[in-house]
């Protein structure tokens, strides 16, 4: 096991596209580090150029306390597992495990040894004679983190390991993954663009967007302290409602009603037009809400446009009016955050055992302590520490 430094690195294509721009990050001695971050963000750069297999334009990797610029990556000890397995059709499951040990000509009886504690380990004893096309997506998935598992390695690379798999397969696939990690202690890396592997899986979460590290924090960290409007939007499934705001006369002006200023509010004048964050959860039907909690938030009319009942969850859709300018910045946002635009709705959470119909006026609570405020063009969390 070693922990992973990454000094302001750069990676620039001949084209002069700038994919990783000046990222610096501490990656601590059996961490599990997530880098996530929508398509084209960097985030699968910069995974391999800690593995060796992507040419640094500038900056330094530390594995370890070495500086490993120079070192081609089978002189990293990593353990890398690709998207596509990266399997040996040919070979049997034993030989697929095996085949690290096999290039550096370790004894039988150790190989055997490792192969069949990496197979206890992830279920694969009566799989070992097979090859990998009799093998299901997530047995393929488990051969090829067996192999990454007998190498004892400095460190586990996975450059984002579930996107073939079903959902359902994936939930499975993150349990094993992150019982794997925290039994056998190795640094870890894992590239993801779904949220809720960043979310489930790891110690601390690196959002990227364009090549620049946004914000590295805890997942909960992440979803409570976002540092910007990006950020804000990413975290979080539904994504946060992105409201226009304004400060007038010491209150916040929201589409569908006035709060007082939050306090420790800082660079927003009077008059200034803002970015109001909430998150759908923060909403009720009022009735829905203890009487002792409503005193902490406000209540609203308003008519549902469009409901979903999900059994466990009911959301709400209330659309509403955005100013021009104000459009372009959050249909721009939505573009890095690969998120179709669409027209401005409230997406809200409503209790799942609510009758509620489409086109109702119903009275509706919102918790404003969680709300926040956005500078919408640096897209500085403005309220950063003075919510939750």
């Amino acid at each position: 096991m070693a922990a992973i430094a990454l000094r302001n690195l750069v990676k620039r294509y001949a084209d002069d596209f700038l994919a990783v721009d000046d990222v610096s990050l501490d990656i601590a001695d059996g961490e599990f580090m997530i880098l996530v971050g929508p398509s084209g963000c960097g985030k699968s750069t910069l995974l391999r150029m800690i593995v060796g297999l992507e040419d640094i334009t500038s900056g330094d990797v530390i594995i370890g306390g070495k500086r490993v610029n120079d070192k081609a990556p089978r002189e990293r000890n990593l353990a890398m597992v690709f998207q596509n397995y990266a399997l040996y059709p040919h070979l049997s499951v034993y030989e697929n495990i095996a085949f690290p040990l096999r290039l550096a000509k370790l004894p039988d009886a150790t190989v055997r040894q490792k192969v069949e504690h990496a197979a206890a380990m992830l279920e694969l004893e009566e799989h070992l004679h097979r090859r990998p096309a009799q093998l299901s997506g997530g047995q393929r998935q488990r051969v090829a983190m067996g192999r990454a598992i007998v190498r004892d390695a400095d460190a586990f690379l996975f450059d984002e390991p579930l996107s073939n798999l079903d959902a359902k397969l994936r939930g499975q696939m993150r349990t094993e993954i992150a019982r794997m990690q925290r039994r056998l202690g190795t640094t870890t890396v894992y590239v993801t663009h779904d949220q809720t592997e960043a979310m489930t899986l790891g110690d601390r979460v690196a959002v990227l967007r364009r090549g620049v590290l946004q914000q590295c924090a805890t997942p909960r960290e992440l979803y409570e302290q976002p540092v910007n409007l990006f950020v804000a939007g990413f975290i979080g499934s539904p994504p946060m409602n992105l409201l226009p705001a304004r400060l007038q006369g010491g209150r916040v002006e929201l589409p569908f009603l006035s709060i007082p200023r939050p306090p420790g509010l800082v660079g927003a004048p009077e008059g200034k037009l803002l970015v109001a964050g909430i998150r759908p959860e923060c909403f009720n039907r009022a009735e829905s809400v203890d009487p002792a909690a409503r005193a902490h938030g406000a209540t609203f009319r308003a008519v549902l446009d469009v409901t979903e009942w999900l059994g466990n969850q009911q959301y709400g859709y209330v659309p509403f009016e955005a100013p021009a300018d104000l459009r372009a910045q959050l249909d721009s946002l939505a573009a890095d955050l690969d998120y179709e635009a669409r027209e401005p709705q409230l997406v809200i959470s409503l209790d799942p055992a609510a009758r509620v119909a489409e086109g109702e006026t119903v009275e509706l609570w919102v918790d404003t302590a969680k709300l926040y405020l956005f500078d919408p063009q640096s897209g500085e969390n403005l309220t950063r520490g003075t919510v939750l």
